[in-house]
């Protein structure tokens, strides 16, 4: 850097330009000193795109797999960090520390890693990076925590990493197991907490000892399909439990014929299966009333209880064909590039109706959807919650029809919203959007659809003066409002030509 600066300086009346190191004081200084007045620029940059039909929209949304594990990874290294501190000098050996999997999580923040458009070797790798750090942040968390039990001899502790497939040998098997919940964050929360088990009669015990309601609810279909031979489990318990700020409860888990001396004691209740008729198919609690179509399957209405406001509301999922080129740009849809063939995208559904099941207790209820063989959703409402839960699994897309597919899930309401959607910057603050808009540059619509794309890494919404609707998602994604009172997200994405960008 010496050489270049001495060189550039021996020319700079030739160049018109002295080079420095300098400091950002010394740069701000400069520029105050130049009387100039400086534009500010309030708006971001997204979407970007390097030619007319080539959005690069199509990254907020490949790999949600992997999107999703690095989100709950990063949740796992604050909660090491924090017990490392606390620890102090507990660590026992080199595998007992957080460094790794800070390591994984800074290799995983690269712009071909999380984005997901690497290819699948890399991405394997990089999970695979993820894995062994998130392995050693859990030897960390099972020291720190253990030693807070007991000092003289901890207890070990067994991490369920395969909940999202209901797989946890330890309390698929065990006739007892203690249920150990820790709280990072500084005030108390309340969690449901879900997991698998085989029966259905069990007794559940707070951390004082006294039996809390559970329930038990099955294991879906498809949960079965995607995990395959990995677990056996035909249900799962769920409970309340309450955690105080930076502090951890635990509760006892015992099966009901595991002695005598719960033959008095409150026992888990299972979750009934409703008979549908000819009327609305409703689930409620003590916020929120939510009904779906008796013909088609589908949500009709969400209704806050306590203001007696309705919003009238559609979900749907859909797919999008992607683009192998045209005649006036060669450009495909890809990992990088959204690009669909058409603006309109295709409904799942293979028949006029969604098979519908719906499931009640008095902690949760539950409407199970198949929209087609490889798409379907519960959607779940628990008890003294002001949201409900859309949980959907997409996969694995067909493709034998030679046709790729970005798949979305699109809710339509009576939201007066116009063109006007909000979406978060990096899960902070919230940036208003704007349909075929941009504030700073005139803006030349080429791809209606992948052109309002937007990254949603938290949270999207839609509002007017008298309702609102957010969607807050658990792993980046793309979304966007393309019409008045909808959200669309884009959920799964398969590519024929995998060789596009």
């Amino acid at each position: 850097m010496d050489k270049l600066i001495s060189y550039v300086n021996q020319k700079g009346n030739e160049f018109k330009i002295n080079v420095l190191y300098s400091t950002p004081s010394c740069y701000v200084k400069s520029l105050n000193e130049a009387g100039k007045t400086w534009p500010t620029k309030s708006d971001d940059f997204f979407p970007y795109a390097d030619q007319p039909h080539s959005y690069w929209t199509g990254y907020f949304s490949s790999r949600p797999a992997l999107k999703y594990y690095e989100r709950v990874s990063n949740n796992l290294l604050q909660i090491c960090k924090q017990l490392e501190v606390l620890a102090g000098n507990r660590q026992i050996n080199i595998t007992s520390e957080s460094k790794t999997l800070k390591r994984a999580m800074a290799v995983a923040q690269h712009h071909d890693a999380v984005s997901g458009t690497e290819k699948q070797h890399v991405a394997d790798d990089y999970a695979k990076r993820l894995a062994i750090g998130s392995s050693h942040c859990q030897n960390l968390v099972n020291v720190s925590l253990g030693s807070f039990l007991s000092a003289t001899s901890p207890p070990s502790f067994t991490f369920c990493t395969l909940l999202n497939i209901s797989v946890c040998p330890v309390t698929e098997d065990s006739k007892s197991f203690a249920v150990v919940v820790y709280n990072p964050i500084g005030r108390v929360v309340m969690q449901f907490v879900r997991f698998p088990v085989n029966g259905d009669n069990f007794l559940v015990e707070g951390p004082d000892g006294k039996p809390i309601t559970s329930i038990i609810s099955i294991v879906s279909a498809s949960t079965k399909a995607v995990r395959r031979s990995r677990g056996t489990a035909t249900h799962e318990l769920v409970f309340m439990a309450t955690v105080p700020a930076l502090g951890y409860n635990t509760y006892m888990v015992y099966r009901a014929k595991f002695t005598q001396k719960f033959q008095e004691m409150v026992f888990s209740k299972p979750m009934r299966e409703k008979a549908l008729s000819t009327s609305p198919i409703v689930i409620e609690n003590e916020f929120l009333k939510i009904t779906f179509d008796n013909n088609t399957g589908l949500l009709d209405t969400v209704i806050d209880t306590v203001s007696n406001l309705t919003m009238m509301v559609k979900q749907t999922f859909l797919w999008y064909n992607s683009s192998t080129g045209t005649p006036d740009s060669s450009q495909a849809s890809g990992a990088y590039i959204f690009r669909p063939n058409r603006t309109n995208p295709i409904p799942i559904m293979l028949r006029n109706n969604v098979l519908t099941k719906v499931y009640q207790s008095n902690l949760i209820q539950e409407v199970h959807q198949e929209f087609s063989p490889w798409l379907t959703q519960v959607v779940r409402l628990y008890k003294a919650q002001r949201h409900a839960e859309f949980e959907w699994t997409v996969g694995p897309i067909p493709f034998q029809d030679g046709f790729g597919k970005e798949i979305i899930t699109r809710f339509d309401s009576d939201i007066k919203s116009g063109k006007q959607f909000f979406t978060d910057s990096n899960g902070r603050e919230i940036l208003e959007r704007v349909k075929d808009h941009r504030d700073t540059w005139f803006y030349n619509v080429t791809e209606p659809v992948s052109g309002n794309y937007y990254p949603v890494n938290s949270r999207i919404y839609i509002k007017d003066d008298k309702k609102q609707m957010t969607i807050l998602t658990d792993r980046s994604q793309g979304g966007s409002s393309l019409q008045e009172g909808s959200i669309e997200l884009m959920v799964n994405i398969f590519h024929i030509n995998k060789s596009h960008i």
